[in-house]
């Protein structure tokens, strides 16, 4: 098989490459990042994306039969927005459609809503109705919260933890997550590659968490004593725009407040990946959170490999 993955040296698309590679197929990677180094050497070629050249990003996918497409923004700002990503997304799909590619596995979100005044989950919600008006073959997956070696969320919670003698939760932090192994998303993306039906896949992890709860049981399995308390949600936003200057990055936007407090990164649904949290934290407890991880770094480094936690 000849796969195209969007941000094979990102995080989630670094797996899924990984797991290409080791499986023998041969393999492609559309990025913005073509400064960074390769670590799968002559096994991936590597393309720059051509959002703004349908033809030259058509070109790109020619003979390709599997798209895996990871490709998003976290949030907007000056240099990058959802709605600038829902529109590169749909040039993306039209393209695969015009190259003939056979299949698209396309990474989403749990529970993205064409209503919501949120424009990470509206976006979400408009680029997978793209992906169903090209007519090509899908399977969409849909994670709530990722974690791995180069996690940001779960390994910036456990450097609060580490750095700070309290630690404040939106409101009452009854709002829930299900957090799913990055490795066990890969391995549900390279799978459906060779499907044939389209399908949508609520991918989360075996353990839910309320969003206190993640940050006691985090706390607690690094072997912390430090105070959890709630706050008022604007508080609690305001506390991390203050610490966001101090690290230059954006720690969380308001709209990611709203849609953890909207319950949209849980589902009823059964687990997708296997791997535990509690698990991987026991395993990497005494690396996790030793060093603050810098989204905004990511976005702008655009040479560095990112780091594992």
């Amino acid at each position: 098989m000849k796969a195209a993955v969007t941000g094979a040296f990102g995080y989630s698309g670094r797996y899924i490459t990984q797991r290409l590679v080791d499986a023998g197929h041969s393999v492609i990677t559309l990025t913005n990042s073509t400064g960074r180094e390769n670590p799968f050497g002559a096994r991936v070629r590597v393309v720059p994306f051509h959002f703004d050249q349908p033809a030259r990003l058509a070109e790109s996918l020619a003979g390709t039969d599997v798209l895996i497409n990871t490709y998003w923004v976290r949030f907007n700002h000056r240099q990058f927005t959802h709605d600038q990503a829902v529109k590169n997304s749909k040039a993306l799909f039209q393209a695969a459609k015009d190259a003939g590619v056979r299949r698209i596995v396309h990474v989403s979100i749990t529970n993205p809503d064409i209503h919501s005044d949120l424009s990470y989950f509206h976006g979400k919600a408009e680029v997978e109705t793209a992906l169903r008006e090209t007519g090509v073959s899908h399977c969409i997956l849909r994670p709530a919260v990722l974690f791995g070696k180069e996690d940001i969320l779960i390994n910036n919670i456990a450097w609060s933890l580490r750095h700070l003698p309290v630690v404040a939760v939106f409101g009452r932090g009854d709002y829930k997550l299900q957090p799913i192994y990055v490795d066990d998303l890969a391995a549900a993306a390279v799978a459906n590659a060779a499907g044939t039906i389209n399908e949508v896949v609520n991918a989360i992890g075996p353990e839910t968490f309320t969003y206190r709860e993640l940050v006691e049981t985090i706390k607690s399995r690094l072997g912390l004593k430090r105070l959890v308390v709630g706050v008022l949600p604007v508080l609690g936003y305001l506390g991390c725009r203050l610490l966001g200057l101090l690290v230059r990055d954006v720690i969380i936007t308001w709209e990611e407040v709203r849609g953890l407090m909207e319950n949209r990164l849980c589902v009823d649904a059964p687990p997708l990946g296997t791997t535990k949290l509690t698990s991987w934290i026991d395993e990497h407890r005494e690396t996790l959170g030793r060093h603050y991880t810098s989204e905004m770094a990511r976005r702008v480094d655009r040479h560095s490999a990112y780091r594992s936690n």
